[in-house]
């Protein structure tokens, strides 16, 4: 969830919303690429020796934050990162393409898509119900309570004012 997503993303162009792109937090600085025809897959880690190296690679930098950015430039791929051969096993459910299954939860009554629901007893529940979420208290209060509005607001200008113009 820091810089490692965001540059695979746009790097692949893959996309959360498409999903062409997971996001699993493992808390490793590393990204494993499918090919969903041939089954091939590699998992690229980032290396900390990377890291320990910037500032031989550009000795004339001030900082080490300055020295990473720039020695990452001219630093070889093999000394910045470790490539693996791996295999990854896919559900039809991680698929890209539209939703394949949907559930409810027994105990909220959100629905829960494509098999990520847990069933307890022979009842269906969502995750954080079966298992407790990352939030806690969780409360309906409505949108008027919130003092904040869903439509896209500009400074000086309402996206909702003016009726579906394209922001600037």
């Amino acid at each position: 969830d820091r810089c490692t997503g965001d540059a695979v993303a746009f790097v692949t162009n893959a996309k959360l919303g498409r999903r062409s792109l997971k996001f699993v937090d493992y808390g490793i600085m590393a990204a494993t690429f499918l090919n969903l025809e041939s089954g091939k897959a590699f998992r690229v880690i980032s290396t900390e020796e990377s890291r320990d190296l910037a500032q031989m690679y550009v000795p004339q930098a001030t900082d080490k934050r300055q020295a990473q950015l720039e020695s990452y430039r001219i630093m070889p791929d093999s000394v910045m990162f470790r490539v693996q051969r791996v295999k990854v096993d896919l559900t039809p459910f991680d698929l890209p393409g539209p939703t394949r299954r949907k559930a409810t939860c027994r105990k909220c009554g959100q629905v829960v898509r494509d098999g990520r629901e847990v069933i307890r007893d022979g009842q269906t529940y969502c995750r954080p119900c079966a298992r407790g979420a990352y939030f806690t208290e969780a409360q309906e209060i409505a949108w008027e309570e919130m003092n904040w509005s869903p439509f896209l607001t500009i400074p000086g200008k309402d996206f909702a004012a003016r009726q579906g113009e394209p922001a600037t």
